[in-house]
């Protein structure tokens, strides 16, 4: 007869023992007995299971490899269901016999390998199998560098249970908790305003939604079962409100990364930012060895004591006592010298630029500057003729136009945002006559008066 099957008769005596003589009441209030607990009452009619994860894991972590490698070995072999102790030794030769034997006497004691006496071998047991499984899934699916391998454990299990009908509250209950957390992980890294923290969070963010796909494919499936009861629709309706939420947050990422690359500080013309330069500096792990060979020779710090301090104040007081010899006049002008102006060209093309818009908001004669202009005219008029990189930074400031973020700052954008100036765009393109552009969208610019003006107010009454 197998072992295990007396080992199984004993566990319902577990749940026989009186309230004193029951060693978990020491964890529990006085007059609360730990059978009233719901989750104590599920915890103990899994008692053969968790006792096979403490006869894996109890213990130091060499012995924690050594059993689950043995258990695993003998597990892989599906030539044969049986194992004599020959068979075990030739398979695990690897191992020191007083090793083997410990692990042996262990994995039978708890029920996980059954010893059938009649026919003097040893057998795997259905609940050594499925502890295997549920590790071998969780081992698939947590490779190193990957932050995502919990929601692709939790997604399987609650597949798997849905697929064999045997889904539980608990199982969304945990999903829904791990999509709550990463919203709340989200956010974080959105308030921080760390550019760093931002990339990073987005991807995993992308990771994310790989797995909300193929989740909502499970959820359509729970919700549409007619045999799952109400508390398992309610958690599924919850799972799919958590991931809208989380599917919602790419706006989010992509307003605040906006508002980083606006602030970006670049570091004179080189082109480099300080995001550059920190990400140079977090690539080395030592920084201190940025400063070998830096400096020649240590530096030697000097001192000065009342000795030689009294010689200086002696050579100085002499010093002022030599008349000097000279003219005592004062010394002839001279020009000053000429001085370069180092203000980057485009300085100078967005000043061009904001008087020619200005000029067409206060005359209205833009572009042609007489008094019959337009009050509305296209685009591409007013964007040419010019070099390609002159119309496309012209362009690149239109959308600064009533900007009323960008008018309440100082500086050149600034004055463009607050100009009366209305930017309409267009999807369709239209093809150009010039050397430089071939073709720009559709658009148009057109005075915008303000409201406050006295002008405005005259029309109005």
């Amino acid at each position: 007869m197998i072992d295990t099957l007396a080992a199984a008769a004993l566990v319902p005596d577990t749940f026989a023992l009186p309230p004193e003589d029951d060693p978990l009441q020491a964890h529990f209030q006085p007059g609360v007995a730990p059978d009233e607990i719901e989750q104590v009452y599920h915890l103990k009619r899994a008692q053969p299971m968790l006792s096979a994860f403490t006869a894996l894991f109890h213990g130091s972590q060499d012995g924690v490899l050594v059993r689950l490698l043995v258990l695993r070995e003998l597990a892989g072999d599906t030539a044969s269901p049986a194992f004599s102790r020959g068979d075990i030794n030739n398979k695990l030769a690897y191992l020191s016999a007083e090793s083997l034997e410990t692990v042996l006497n262990r994995l039978r004691s708890h029920g996980l390998l059954a010893w059938d006496a009649p026919a003097a071998v040893y057998r795997i047991t259905p609940l050594a199998r499925n502890v295997l499984s549920a590790l071998d899934t969780l081992i698939a699916l947590a490779q190193p560098d990957e932050d995502d391998a919990e929601m692709g454990f939790l997604l399987s299990q609650v597949a798997g249970a849905q697929a064999v009908g045997g889904i539980t509250v608990e199982q969304l209950k945990h999903l829904l908790g791990r999509l709550v957390e990463l919203t709340e992980e989200f956010r974080d890294a959105i308030a921080s305003g760390s550019e760093f923290k931002l990339r990073t969070s987005q991807a995993k963010w992308h990771m994310a939604c790989d797995w909300v796909e193929k989740g909502s494919v499970i959820l359509r499936a729970i919700t549409s079962d007619e045999r799952a009861d109400a508390a398992t629709h309610k958690a599924a309706q919850a799972i799919g409100r958590a991931q809208s939420a989380l599917l919602n947050m790419q706006g989010m990422f992509s307003r605040a990364l906006n508002q980083i690359e606006r602030q970006r500080v670049h570091l004179g013309q080189s082109g480099l930012s300080t995001t550059d330069v920190k990400r140079w500096l977090l690539a080395h792990d030592d920084l201190a060895g940025l400063a070998s060979d830096a400096i020649d020779r240590p530096v030697v710090p000097l001192f000065g004591t009342p000795a030689e301090m009294i010689d200086v104040a002696e050579t100085e007081l002499l010093l002022e006592r030599v008349t000097a010899s000279g003219p005592k006049g004062l010394p002839t002008g001279q020009d000053a010298p000429l001085s370069i102006n180092d203000n980057p060209a485009m300085q100078g093309e967005l000043n061009d630029w904001i008087n020619k818009l200005a000029d067409f908001a206060n005359l209205g004669n833009f572009p042609e500057f007489s008094d019959s202009g337009p009050k509305k005219v296209a685009l591409h008029e007013s964007l040419l003729p010019a070099s390609f990189a002159v119309a496309s930074y012209r362009a690149s400031l239109l959308p600064l136009l009533g900007d009323a973020a960008e008018a309440s700052l100082q500086g050149a954008t600034a004055e463009l945002a607050r100009l009366p100036v209305r930017f309409e765009t267009q999807d369709d393109m239209i093809a150009l006559d010039d050397p430089e552009v071939a073709a720009m969208s559709i658009a148009s610019l057109s005075l915008n008066p303000d409201p406050a003006s006295p002008e405005s107010v005259t029309s109005n009454e």
